[in-house]
This record gives C-alpha cells, structure tokens and sequence, in this order.
C-alpha cells in the first residue's frame, strides 16, 4: 500500500500545504518548560500587553519545530522517500504568532539533485513559508531533506508488509 508520494513523482515546482494547527496556551507553557526559554514576552500578560507586540508572542523556535512538524512528518507525503533532514538555510522569524492563531506550512521544492556520495538518494530543497490563519508570513526559510528513490524497507516494516526473519 502506498502511503505518499515515490521519489519519481516529485519534481521542482511541485507544491504542499500542510494542516493547520491553533497555538493554545498550553503549547507556549510546554515549549518553555521543554527549552528552559521562560522570557516574559512568553510568559507574561503584563509584559506582554506592554511589549510592541501589545500581547505575549509564541516563542521563535516553537513556530519553526512546528513547522516541522506540520510538514512532512504530519501530512505522511513523503513518507515512502524521506530519510533524514539536512538542514535549514536563511531562517527568518518575519512576523509574530499569538495564542489564537492557527498555522499552515506552504512549501514547495526548489531543488531536487542526486546525492553525490549514494546513487540510490537524493536532496530536496523547498522553500517553506509558516503562515498564520489570516495568510500573512510569520516564518519563511529553506529546509533540505535526504530522500530515497526506491521504497524504504522501514515503511514496509512498520505497516506489516515486511518479510519476517526465520
């Protein structure tokens, strides 16, 4: 059973768009118990609603490991080719998130080359851009994933289609 798309169906140009997510309080508590990251510009109304923001404001890198998150590993398309991810290139925090808002990924490949140290892999490049409910470009950046262009033996493995040892 195929699950997202095959190394051969990707291409440059070829568009995403993840689901939504709404940032709720809970997420801006967790995120800084996780990173130690208790700034008042997360933590405090009174701060906050005094800060240029006029309100608290999600922490940078919660919006960008959500990104993350909303992107590949959330829609399941590229679990048939995803590997590993490489890298970010020219990350930018444009615009704040609040609690309320609600999130999407928009993203799309740039580049798509053969690995030069395994002929049987590839990088994808896209473009990606966080956006909020009203369309507007909280985060935008590039993010490079090692894909496989033949079927991954965990995906088989893991829904049960795996040749059994013994």
């Amino acid at each position: 059973m195929t699950v997202g798309y095959s190394y051969r169906d990707l291409h440059v140009g070829m568009r995403f768009r993840s689901p939504g997510r709404t940032i709720g309080e809970s997420d801006l508590t967790a995120f800084a118990g996780l990173t130690g990251d208790f700034s008042e510009l997360h933590t405090s109304d009174v701060y906050g609603k005094a800060s240029q923001f006029g309100r608290r404001v999600a922490h940078g890198m919660l919006g960008l490991a959500y990104a993350h998150g909303l992107m590949w590993a959330r829609t399941g398309e590229l679990r048939e080719t995803a590997i590993a991810f490489l890298g970010i290139g020219d990350w930018r925090f444009v615009g704040p998130i609040f609690i309320g808002d609600t999130i999407f990924v928009n993203y799309w490949i740039v580049e798509l080359r053969d690995s030069r140290s395994r002929p049987d892999q590839a990088i994808a490049t896209f473009e990606v851009e966080l956006v909020n409910q009203d369309g507007a470009v909280v985060q935008k950046g590039r993010k490079a994933l090692l894909v496989s262009k033949t079927p991954l033996a965990a995906v088989a493995a893991s829904m049960g289609d795996a040749p059994q040892p013994g």
